[in-house]
Protein backbone atom coordinates (compact mmCIF):
# COMPACT_ATOMS: atom_id res chain seq x y z
CA UNK A 1 0.00 0.00 0.00
CA UNK A 2 2.89 2.42 1.08
CA UNK A 3 3.87 1.95 -3.38
CA UNK A 4 0.38 2.57 -4.54
CA UNK A 5 0.47 5.84 -2.44
CA UNK A 6 4.43 7.21 -3.36
CA UNK A 7 3.08 6.47 -7.56
CA UNK A 8 0.03 7.96 -6.81
CA UNK A 9 1.85 11.20 -5.16
CA UNK A 10 4.81 11.67 -8.27
CA UNK A 11 5.29 14.67 -9.47
CA UNK A 12 4.06 15.97 -12.93
CA UNK A 13 6.46 17.40 -15.38
CA UNK A 14 5.94 20.95 -15.62
CA UNK A 15 3.44 21.78 -18.72
CA UNK A 16 1.72 24.95 -20.02
CA UNK A 17 -1.62 26.59 -19.10
CA UNK A 18 -4.74 24.56 -21.35
CA UNK A 19 -6.08 27.61 -23.42
CA UNK A 20 -9.71 27.95 -24.28
CA UNK A 21 -9.91 26.29 -27.83
CA UNK A 22 -7.08 23.55 -26.10
CA UNK A 23 -10.57 22.83 -23.85
CA UNK A 24 -12.51 22.69 -26.43
CA UNK A 25 -10.94 20.37 -28.42
CA UNK A 26 -10.16 17.77 -25.75
CA UNK A 27 -13.67 17.72 -24.93
CA UNK A 28 -14.14 16.38 -28.37
CA UNK A 29 -12.50 13.23 -26.59
CA UNK A 30 -15.28 12.97 -24.36
CA UNK A 31 -17.91 14.28 -26.90
CA UNK A 32 -17.12 11.50 -29.52
CA UNK A 33 -16.49 8.01 -27.04
CA UNK A 34 -19.80 9.07 -25.02
CA UNK A 35 -21.89 9.64 -28.20
CA UNK A 36 -20.87 6.68 -29.88
CA UNK A 37 -21.98 4.00 -26.94
CA UNK A 38 -25.13 5.51 -27.08
CA UNK A 39 -25.87 5.88 -30.77
CA UNK A 40 -25.24 2.44 -31.62
CA UNK A 41 -28.35 1.23 -29.94
CA UNK A 42 -31.27 3.37 -32.07
CA UNK A 43 -28.95 2.01 -35.01
CA UNK A 44 -29.02 -2.10 -34.17
CA UNK A 45 -31.95 -2.90 -36.00
CA UNK A 46 -30.72 -0.62 -39.17
CA UNK A 47 -27.72 -3.24 -38.76
CA UNK A 48 -29.46 -6.41 -38.42
CA UNK A 49 -31.24 -5.66 -41.33
CA UNK A 50 -28.56 -4.51 -43.69
CA UNK A 51 -25.88 -7.21 -42.73
CA UNK A 52 -28.21 -10.41 -41.91
CA UNK A 53 -26.81 -10.34 -38.31
CA UNK A 54 -27.30 -12.91 -35.70
CA UNK A 55 -28.79 -11.61 -32.54
CA UNK A 56 -26.06 -12.33 -30.92
CA UNK A 57 -23.42 -10.53 -32.78
CA UNK A 58 -25.78 -7.64 -32.55
CA UNK A 59 -24.93 -7.89 -28.54
CA UNK A 60 -21.45 -7.54 -29.32
CA UNK A 61 -21.61 -4.72 -31.54
CA UNK A 62 -22.61 -2.91 -28.36
CA UNK A 63 -20.88 -5.13 -26.03
CA UNK A 64 -16.93 -5.60 -27.95
CA UNK A 65 -16.67 -1.72 -27.54
CA UNK A 66 -17.46 -1.72 -24.04
CA UNK A 67 -15.36 -4.85 -23.09
CA UNK A 68 -12.73 -3.34 -24.56
CA UNK A 69 -12.94 -0.21 -23.02
CA UNK A 70 -13.12 -1.47 -19.49
CA UNK A 71 -9.99 -3.23 -19.59
CA UNK A 72 -8.05 -0.70 -21.31
CA UNK A 73 -9.10 1.93 -19.42
CA UNK A 74 -6.21 2.29 -16.64
CA UNK A 75 -3.98 0.95 -18.89
CA UNK A 76 -4.60 4.11 -21.45
CA UNK A 77 -4.30 5.99 -18.49
CA UNK A 78 -0.86 5.16 -17.24
CA UNK A 79 0.85 4.91 -20.80
CA UNK A 80 -0.54 8.77 -21.21
CA UNK A 81 1.27 9.54 -17.49
CA UNK A 82 4.67 7.49 -19.43
CA UNK A 83 4.46 8.97 -22.69
CA UNK A 84 3.01 12.13 -22.70
CA UNK A 85 -0.92 12.90 -22.21
CA UNK A 86 -1.12 14.97 -25.61
CA UNK A 87 0.71 12.28 -27.58
CA UNK A 88 -1.83 9.41 -26.16
CA UNK A 89 -4.73 11.90 -26.77
CA UNK A 90 -3.46 12.53 -30.83
CA UNK A 91 -3.24 8.55 -30.69
CA UNK A 92 -6.11 7.82 -29.49
CA UNK A 93 -7.98 10.45 -31.54
CA UNK A 94 -6.24 8.92 -34.93
CA UNK A 95 -7.15 5.64 -33.59
CA UNK A 96 -10.46 6.69 -33.29
CA UNK A 97 -11.00 8.45 -36.33
CA UNK A 98 -9.88 4.97 -38.40
CA UNK A 99 -11.67 2.56 -36.83
CA UNK A 100 -15.13 4.56 -36.73
CA UNK A 101 -14.32 5.10 -40.74
CA UNK A 102 -13.95 0.97 -40.43
CA UNK A 103 -17.34 0.24 -38.69
CA UNK A 104 -18.53 2.26 -41.11
CA UNK A 105 -17.15 0.79 -44.11
CA UNK A 106 -17.93 -2.84 -42.56
CA UNK A 107 -18.63 -5.43 -45.07
CA UNK A 108 -20.11 -8.01 -42.48
CA UNK A 109 -21.46 -7.59 -39.14
CA UNK A 110 -18.25 -9.68 -38.00
CA UNK A 111 -15.84 -7.29 -39.03
CA UNK A 112 -18.44 -4.72 -37.57
CA UNK A 113 -17.92 -6.27 -34.02
CA UNK A 114 -13.74 -6.22 -34.33
CA UNK A 115 -13.93 -2.94 -35.85
CA UNK A 116 -16.34 -1.93 -32.61
CA UNK A 117 -13.40 -3.65 -30.19
CA UNK A 118 -10.74 -1.32 -31.97
CA UNK A 119 -12.81 1.45 -31.36
CA UNK A 120 -13.94 0.93 -28.16
CA UNK A 121 -9.43 0.30 -27.24
CA UNK A 122 -9.04 3.79 -28.80
CA UNK A 123 -11.68 5.34 -26.69
CA UNK A 124 -9.50 3.66 -23.67
CA UNK A 125 -6.24 5.67 -25.00
CA UNK A 126 -8.20 9.13 -25.88
CA UNK A 127 -10.32 9.83 -22.95
CA UNK A 128 -8.08 9.20 -19.77
CA UNK A 129 -5.98 11.93 -21.33
CA UNK A 130 -8.31 14.46 -21.13
CA UNK A 131 -8.66 14.69 -17.14
CA UNK A 132 -5.31 14.45 -16.63
CA UNK A 133 -4.50 16.91 -18.95
CA UNK A 134 -6.92 19.43 -17.20
CA UNK A 135 -5.51 18.37 -13.92
CA UNK A 136 -2.25 19.10 -15.10
CA UNK A 137 -2.69 22.42 -17.42
CA UNK A 138 -5.33 24.16 -15.15
CA UNK A 139 -5.76 25.31 -11.77
CA UNK A 140 -8.37 27.07 -9.33
CA UNK A 141 -11.38 28.33 -11.07
CA UNK A 142 -10.13 27.82 -14.02
CA UNK A 143 -9.70 24.01 -13.73
CA UNK A 144 -13.52 24.01 -11.95
CA UNK A 145 -15.03 25.36 -15.20
CA UNK A 146 -12.93 23.07 -16.93
CA UNK A 147 -14.32 19.93 -15.27
CA UNK A 148 -17.39 21.20 -15.08
CA UNK A 149 -17.84 21.73 -19.10
CA UNK A 150 -16.07 17.92 -18.85
CA UNK A 151 -19.35 16.55 -17.04
CA UNK A 152 -21.79 18.81 -18.90
CA UNK A 153 -20.01 18.08 -22.29
CA UNK A 154 -20.46 14.20 -21.29
CA UNK A 155 -23.97 14.33 -20.08
CA UNK A 156 -25.06 16.33 -23.64
CA UNK A 157 -23.40 13.28 -25.03
CA UNK A 158 -25.36 10.98 -23.96
CA UNK A 159 -28.50 12.57 -24.91
CA UNK A 160 -26.96 14.00 -28.09
CA UNK A 161 -26.09 10.47 -29.22
CA UNK A 162 -30.03 8.62 -29.08
CA UNK A 163 -31.02 11.69 -31.31
CA UNK A 164 -28.16 12.19 -33.72
CA UNK A 165 -28.70 8.49 -34.38
CA UNK A 166 -32.04 8.31 -35.38
CA UNK A 167 -31.49 11.52 -37.65
CA UNK A 168 -28.61 10.81 -39.25
CA UNK A 169 -30.17 6.81 -40.21
CA UNK A 170 -33.42 8.75 -41.06
CA UNK A 171 -31.58 11.67 -43.50
CA UNK A 172 -29.94 8.39 -44.96
CA UNK A 173 -27.02 10.33 -46.27
CA UNK A 174 -25.67 9.20 -49.91
CA UNK A 175 -27.73 5.97 -49.53
CA UNK A 176 -25.45 5.20 -46.09
CA UNK A 177 -27.71 4.59 -43.46
CA UNK A 178 -26.21 3.21 -40.56
CA UNK A 179 -22.97 3.55 -41.68
CA UNK A 180 -23.52 7.35 -41.39
CA UNK A 181 -23.43 7.16 -37.20
CA UNK A 182 -19.63 6.25 -37.76
CA UNK A 183 -18.56 7.59 -40.53
CA UNK A 184 -20.04 11.30 -38.91
CA UNK A 185 -16.64 10.92 -36.29
CA UNK A 186 -14.44 11.25 -39.26
CA UNK A 187 -14.11 14.80 -40.16
CA UNK A 188 -14.84 15.60 -37.01
CA UNK A 189 -11.80 13.24 -35.64
CA UNK A 190 -9.77 14.70 -38.23
CA UNK A 191 -10.19 18.45 -37.96
CA UNK A 192 -9.53 17.54 -34.02
CA UNK A 193 -6.34 16.31 -34.82
CA UNK A 194 -5.09 19.26 -36.51
CA UNK A 195 -6.34 21.49 -33.94
CA UNK A 196 -5.09 19.39 -30.87
CA UNK A 197 -1.72 19.57 -32.16
CA UNK A 198 -1.19 23.08 -31.94
CA UNK A 199 -3.54 23.73 -29.02
CA UNK A 200 -3.25 20.83 -26.19
CA UNK A 201 -0.53 21.23 -23.82
CA UNK A 202 1.80 18.66 -23.18
CA UNK A 203 2.00 16.74 -19.50
CA UNK A 204 3.46 13.24 -18.08
CA UNK A 205 4.50 11.98 -14.49
CA UNK A 206 7.97 12.00 -14.16
CA UNK A 207 7.42 8.56 -12.38
CA UNK A 208 4.50 6.60 -14.20
CA UNK A 209 3.21 3.17 -12.98
CA UNK A 210 4.32 0.38 -14.88
CA UNK A 211 2.07 -1.68 -17.09
CA UNK A 212 0.37 -4.65 -15.78
CA UNK A 213 0.14 -6.42 -19.25
CA UNK A 214 -0.38 -10.50 -17.74
CA UNK A 215 -3.21 -8.91 -15.41
CA UNK A 216 -4.86 -7.10 -18.14
CA UNK A 217 -4.66 -10.22 -20.73
CA UNK A 218 -5.93 -11.99 -17.74
CA UNK A 219 -8.96 -10.04 -17.30
CA UNK A 220 -9.61 -9.51 -21.19
CA UNK A 221 -9.59 -13.32 -21.02
CA UNK A 222 -12.27 -13.50 -17.80
CA UNK A 223 -14.25 -11.17 -19.78
CA UNK A 224 -14.51 -12.58 -23.03
CA UNK A 225 -14.60 -16.30 -22.07
CA UNK A 226 -17.94 -15.25 -20.25
CA UNK A 227 -19.59 -12.83 -22.57
CA UNK A 228 -19.16 -14.49 -26.20
CA UNK A 229 -21.48 -17.53 -24.99
CA UNK A 230 -23.50 -15.75 -23.43
CA UNK A 231 -24.22 -13.59 -26.63
CA UNK A 232 -23.72 -16.26 -29.03
CA UNK A 233 -24.39 -20.00 -27.29
CA UNK A 234 -28.00 -19.43 -27.71
CA UNK A 235 -28.76 -18.32 -31.14
CA UNK A 236 -26.15 -21.39 -31.99
CA UNK A 237 -27.90 -24.15 -30.04
CA UNK A 238 -24.77 -24.42 -27.15
CA UNK A 239 -22.20 -25.61 -29.26
CA UNK A 240 -19.15 -27.44 -27.14
CA UNK A 241 -17.13 -24.77 -27.85
CA UNK A 242 -19.79 -22.21 -25.87
CA UNK A 243 -19.82 -24.64 -22.96
CA UNK A 244 -15.76 -24.81 -22.78
CA UNK A 245 -15.30 -21.21 -22.90
CA UNK A 246 -18.06 -20.48 -19.94
CA UNK A 247 -16.40 -23.34 -18.18
CA UNK A 248 -12.96 -21.98 -18.36
CA UNK A 249 -13.60 -18.15 -17.39
CA UNK A 250 -13.87 -18.67 -13.84
CA UNK A 251 -10.61 -20.45 -14.34
CA UNK A 252 -9.03 -17.00 -15.64
CA UNK A 253 -10.68 -14.79 -13.28
CA UNK A 254 -8.75 -17.29 -10.99
CA UNK A 255 -5.46 -16.71 -12.53
CA UNK A 256 -6.33 -12.67 -13.08
CA UNK A 257 -7.24 -12.72 -8.78
CA UNK A 258 -3.73 -15.01 -8.20
CA UNK A 259 -1.45 -12.72 -10.35
CA UNK A 260 -2.75 -9.18 -9.11
CA UNK A 261 -2.17 -10.60 -5.71
CA UNK A 262 1.47 -11.32 -6.71
CA UNK A 263 2.26 -7.85 -8.76
CA UNK A 264 0.72 -5.66 -5.30
CA UNK A 265 3.10 -8.53 -3.25
CA UNK A 266 5.81 -7.57 -5.43
CA UNK A 267 5.70 -4.29 -4.92
CA UNK A 268 4.48 -3.15 -8.31
CA UNK A 269 1.14 -1.44 -9.16
CA UNK A 270 -1.10 -4.29 -10.24
CA UNK A 271 -4.61 -3.34 -12.98
CA UNK A 272 -6.59 -4.07 -9.95
CA UNK A 273 -4.81 -3.71 -6.44
CA UNK A 274 -7.34 -6.04 -4.46
CA UNK A 275 -5.86 -4.59 -1.03
CA UNK A 276 -8.82 -2.35 -2.22
CA UNK A 277 -11.14 -4.63 -1.15
CA UNK A 278 -9.65 -4.33 2.68
CA UNK A 279 -12.28 -1.02 2.53
CA UNK A 280 -15.48 -2.13 3.25
CA UNK A 281 -16.83 1.12 1.62
CA UNK A 282 -15.51 -0.61 -2.44
CA UNK A 283 -16.81 -3.85 -1.21
CA UNK A 284 -20.05 -2.12 -0.96
CA UNK A 285 -19.63 -0.10 -4.02
CA UNK A 286 -19.12 -2.93 -6.17
CA UNK A 287 -21.88 -4.82 -4.59
CA UNK A 288 -24.39 -2.45 -5.72
CA UNK A 289 -22.68 -0.78 -9.12
CA UNK A 290 -22.53 -4.54 -10.52
CA UNK A 291 -26.62 -4.63 -10.48
CA UNK A 292 -27.73 -1.78 -11.11
CA UNK A 293 -24.90 -0.82 -14.29
CA UNK A 294 -26.37 -4.60 -15.50
CA UNK A 295 -29.79 -3.31 -15.41
CA UNK A 296 -28.76 -0.33 -16.87
CA UNK A 297 -26.45 -2.01 -19.70
CA UNK A 298 -29.48 -4.40 -20.47
CA UNK A 299 -32.40 -1.81 -20.70
CA UNK A 300 -30.66 0.41 -23.23
CA UNK A 301 -30.08 -2.47 -25.29
CA UNK A 302 -33.61 -4.10 -25.38
CA UNK A 303 -35.11 -0.67 -25.65
CA UNK A 304 -34.18 -0.11 -29.19
CA UNK A 305 -34.67 -3.55 -30.73
CA UNK A 306 -38.31 -3.33 -28.70
CA UNK A 307 -39.77 -0.05 -30.09
CA UNK A 308 -38.05 -1.23 -33.40
CA UNK A 309 -38.17 -4.53 -34.56
CA UNK A 310 -41.07 -5.21 -32.21
CA UNK A 311 -43.16 -2.24 -32.28
CA UNK A 312 -42.22 -0.97 -36.15
CA UNK A 313 -40.93 2.48 -34.74
CA UNK A 314 -38.75 4.33 -37.08
CA UNK A 315 -34.87 5.42 -35.29
CA UNK A 316 -35.72 8.70 -35.00
CA UNK A 317 -38.71 8.23 -33.22
CA UNK A 318 -37.51 5.43 -31.39
CA UNK A 319 -34.39 8.39 -30.45
CA UNK A 320 -37.40 11.04 -29.61
CA UNK A 321 -38.95 8.94 -27.48
CA UNK A 322 -35.54 8.02 -25.25
CA UNK A 323 -34.36 11.77 -25.31
CA UNK A 324 -36.70 13.02 -21.75
CA UNK A 325 -34.81 10.47 -20.09
CA UNK A 326 -31.39 11.51 -20.81
CA UNK A 327 -31.93 15.35 -20.29
CA UNK A 328 -34.32 14.42 -17.00
CA UNK A 329 -30.81 12.56 -15.67
CA UNK A 330 -28.58 15.44 -16.84
CA UNK A 331 -30.59 17.91 -14.68
CA UNK A 332 -30.97 15.84 -12.16
CA UNK A 333 -27.19 15.23 -12.01
CA UNK A 334 -26.38 18.82 -11.78
CA UNK A 335 -28.32 18.92 -8.29
CA UNK A 336 -27.99 15.72 -6.73
CA UNK A 337 -25.20 17.31 -4.55
CA UNK A 338 -27.86 19.87 -2.51
CA UNK A 339 -30.04 16.38 -2.27
CA UNK A 340 -26.92 14.80 -0.75
CA UNK A 341 -26.30 17.50 1.75
CA UNK A 342 -29.77 17.14 2.89
CA UNK A 343 -31.28 14.11 2.62
CA UNK A 344 -27.87 11.79 2.72
CA UNK A 345 -28.46 8.42 1.95
CA UNK A 346 -31.94 8.23 1.28
CA UNK A 347 -31.23 9.84 -2.31
CA UNK A 348 -29.89 7.42 -2.86
CA UNK A 349 -33.02 4.74 -1.90
CA UNK A 350 -35.35 6.75 -3.31
CA UNK A 351 -32.90 6.74 -6.78
CA UNK A 352 -33.05 3.31 -6.93
CA UNK A 353 -37.11 3.01 -6.38
CA UNK A 354 -38.39 6.04 -8.49
CA UNK A 355 -35.86 4.03 -10.98
CA UNK A 356 -38.18 1.20 -10.63
CA UNK A 357 -41.33 2.63 -10.47
CA UNK A 358 -40.03 4.41 -14.11
CA UNK A 359 -39.54 0.93 -15.42
CA UNK A 360 -43.42 -0.13 -14.36
CA UNK A 361 -44.89 2.97 -15.77
CA UNK A 362 -43.04 2.64 -19.00
CA UNK A 363 -44.22 -1.30 -19.08
CA UNK A 364 -47.84 -0.18 -18.57
CA UNK A 365 -47.50 2.66 -21.34
CA UNK A 366 -46.20 0.07 -23.22
CA UNK A 367 -48.70 -2.38 -22.73
CA UNK A 368 -51.66 -0.23 -23.18
CA UNK A 369 -50.14 1.28 -26.53
CA UNK A 370 -49.09 -1.59 -28.19
CA UNK A 371 -49.13 -2.09 -31.38
CA UNK A 372 -48.08 1.45 -31.69
CA UNK A 373 -46.20 2.92 -29.21
CA UNK A 374 -46.45 7.03 -28.98
CA UNK A 375 -44.92 9.37 -27.29
CA UNK A 376 -47.83 10.21 -24.89
CA UNK A 377 -47.49 6.54 -23.15
CA UNK A 378 -44.09 6.33 -23.06
CA UNK A 379 -42.38 9.25 -22.45
CA UNK A 380 -43.71 9.19 -18.80
CA UNK A 381 -41.89 6.26 -17.81
CA UNK A 382 -38.69 7.62 -19.47
CA UNK A 383 -38.76 11.08 -17.30
CA UNK A 384 -39.33 8.61 -14.35
CA UNK A 385 -36.53 6.67 -15.27
CA UNK A 386 -33.95 9.39 -15.44
CA UNK A 387 -34.96 10.89 -12.55
CA UNK A 388 -34.24 7.83 -10.72
CA UNK A 389 -30.95 7.04 -12.34
CA UNK A 390 -29.81 10.66 -12.15
CA UNK A 391 -30.57 10.36 -8.45
CA UNK A 392 -28.44 7.00 -8.19
CA UNK A 393 -26.06 7.26 -10.73
CA UNK A 394 -24.36 10.20 -10.27
CA UNK A 395 -23.55 9.57 -6.44
CA UNK A 396 -23.56 5.88 -5.91
CA UNK A 397 -19.54 5.94 -5.77
CA UNK A 398 -18.86 9.12 -4.23
CA UNK A 399 -21.02 7.73 -1.12
CA UNK A 400 -20.37 4.24 -1.21
CA UNK A 401 -16.42 4.26 -1.75
CA UNK A 402 -15.84 7.16 0.93
CA UNK A 403 -13.83 5.24 3.26
CA UNK A 404 -11.25 3.87 0.66
CA UNK A 405 -7.68 5.83 1.47
CA UNK A 406 -6.99 8.83 0.17
CA UNK A 407 -3.33 7.20 -1.65
CA UNK A 408 -6.19 4.36 -2.92
CA UNK A 409 -8.08 7.17 -4.83
CA UNK A 410 -6.85 6.94 -7.94
CA UNK A 411 -7.06 3.23 -7.96
CA UNK A 412 -10.61 2.73 -6.45
CA UNK A 413 -12.00 4.92 -9.15
CA UNK A 414 -10.01 3.57 -12.09
CA UNK A 415 -11.53 0.03 -10.60
CA UNK A 416 -15.04 0.98 -10.01
CA UNK A 417 -14.70 2.56 -13.60
CA UNK A 418 -13.90 -0.67 -15.31
CA UNK A 419 -16.43 -2.28 -12.99
CA UNK A 420 -19.15 -0.23 -14.71
CA UNK A 421 -18.38 -1.13 -18.11
CA UNK A 422 -18.14 -4.56 -17.67
CA UNK A 423 -21.48 -4.25 -15.82
CA UNK A 424 -22.56 -2.82 -19.08
CA UNK A 425 -21.73 -5.42 -21.22
CA UNK A 426 -23.20 -8.07 -19.06
CA UNK A 427 -26.17 -6.55 -19.28
CA UNK A 428 -26.65 -6.41 -22.51
CA UNK A 429 -25.37 -10.35 -22.66
CA UNK A 430 -27.62 -11.46 -20.22
CA UNK A 431 -30.83 -9.30 -20.39
CA UNK A 432 -30.66 -9.05 -24.11
CA UNK A 433 -30.32 -12.79 -24.34
CA UNK A 434 -33.03 -12.95 -22.40
CA UNK A 435 -35.21 -10.76 -24.37
CA UNK A 436 -34.27 -12.56 -27.65
CA UNK A 437 -35.14 -16.06 -26.17
CA UNK A 438 -38.27 -14.70 -24.26
CA UNK A 439 -39.29 -13.19 -27.67
CA UNK A 440 -39.31 -15.73 -29.92
CA UNK A 441 -41.87 -17.39 -27.73
CA UNK A 442 -43.98 -14.78 -26.57
CA UNK A 443 -43.89 -12.43 -29.02
CA UNK A 444 -41.88 -8.48 -28.76
CA UNK A 445 -44.76 -7.46 -26.30
CA UNK A 446 -44.69 -9.78 -23.41
CA UNK A 447 -41.27 -10.35 -24.17
CA UNK A 448 -40.54 -6.50 -23.65
CA UNK A 449 -43.08 -6.83 -20.30
CA UNK A 450 -41.09 -9.65 -18.66
CA UNK A 451 -37.59 -7.56 -19.02
CA UNK A 452 -39.02 -4.54 -17.49
CA UNK A 453 -40.44 -6.51 -14.80
CA UNK A 454 -37.16 -8.20 -14.26
CA UNK A 455 -35.24 -5.30 -14.40
CA UNK A 456 -37.70 -3.64 -11.85
CA UNK A 457 -37.18 -6.13 -9.93
CA UNK A 458 -33.20 -5.48 -9.96
CA UNK A 459 -33.60 -1.98 -9.36
CA UNK A 460 -35.68 -2.64 -6.03
CA UNK A 461 -32.89 -4.59 -4.97
CA UNK A 462 -30.28 -1.81 -5.55
CA UNK A 463 -32.48 0.14 -3.65
CA UNK A 464 -32.61 -2.59 -0.54
CA UNK A 465 -29.19 -3.14 -0.95
CA UNK A 466 -28.38 0.59 -0.64
CA UNK A 467 -30.35 0.40 2.71
CA UNK A 468 -28.65 -2.44 4.21
CA UNK A 469 -25.10 -1.04 3.25
CA UNK A 470 -25.18 2.41 4.04
CA UNK A 471 -26.15 2.29 7.63
CA UNK A 472 -22.45 2.42 8.67
CA UNK A 473 -21.36 4.67 5.76
CA UNK A 474 -20.69 8.27 5.98
CA UNK A 475 -22.42 10.03 3.39
CA UNK A 476 -20.00 13.05 1.84
CA UNK A 477 -22.04 16.36 1.51
CA UNK A 478 -19.30 18.86 0.00
CA UNK A 479 -17.66 16.57 -2.58
CA UNK A 480 -18.37 17.72 -6.88
CA UNK A 481 -21.23 15.91 -8.58
CA UNK A 482 -21.56 15.78 -12.21
CA UNK A 483 -23.84 13.34 -15.02
CA UNK A 484 -20.09 11.94 -15.14
CA UNK A 485 -18.63 11.36 -12.22
CA UNK A 486 -18.91 11.25 -8.34
CA UNK A 487 -16.05 10.07 -6.45
CA UNK A 488 -15.42 11.62 -2.71
CA UNK A 489 -11.44 12.46 -4.43
CA UNK A 490 -12.93 14.73 -7.19
CA UNK A 491 -11.40 17.90 -5.08
CA UNK A 492 -7.01 16.86 -6.18
CA UNK A 493 -4.79 19.03 -4.62
CA UNK A 494 -3.92 21.79 -7.52
CA UNK A 495 -1.80 19.87 -9.99
CA UNK A 496 -1.01 17.04 -8.24
CA UNK A 497 -2.65 13.21 -9.02
CA UNK A 498 -1.43 10.62 -11.52
CA UNK A 499 -3.80 9.46 -14.40
CA UNK A 500 -6.12 7.01 -11.85
CA UNK A 501 -6.62 9.92 -9.95
CA UNK A 502 -8.32 11.30 -12.65
CA UNK A 503 -10.24 8.12 -13.40
CA UNK A 504 -11.53 9.73 -10.42
CA UNK A 505 -14.16 12.17 -12.50
CA UNK A 506 -14.13 9.75 -15.29
CA UNK A 507 -16.15 6.52 -13.08
CA UNK A 508 -19.72 7.54 -14.52
CA UNK A 509 -18.98 8.73 -17.85
CA UNK A 510 -21.96 7.20 -19.52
Amino acid sequence: MALLAEANSSPRAASAALSPLGLITVLVGVFLPVTDFFIVNVALPTIDRDLRASAGMLQLVVAGYAIAYAVLLVVGGRLGDALGRRRLFLLGMAAFTVTSLACGLASNVELLVAFRALQGAAAAMMLPQVLSTIQATTTGDARNRALGLYGATAGIASAAGQLLGGLLITADIAGSEWRSIFLVNVPVGIVGLVVARRVVPDSRSDDPAAIDTRGTLLLALSLLFLLIPLTEGRSLGWPWWTIVLLATSPIMGAAFVRTERAVEAGGRMPLVPLSLLEAPSMRKGLLVGLPFFTAFGGFMFVYALSLQDGAGLSPLRTGVILLPMALTFLATSLSVARLLARFGRRVLVAGGLIDAAGMAILAVGLSASWPRPSGLALVPGMVVIGLGQGLLMSPIFGVLLSDVPAHLAGAGSGVTATMQQSSLALGVATVGSGYLTFTGGIGALHASLVILGVLTAILVLVAGLCVRLLRSSPVPTTATVDPTAMSPYDQLPDGEGDAEEELGMLTLHL
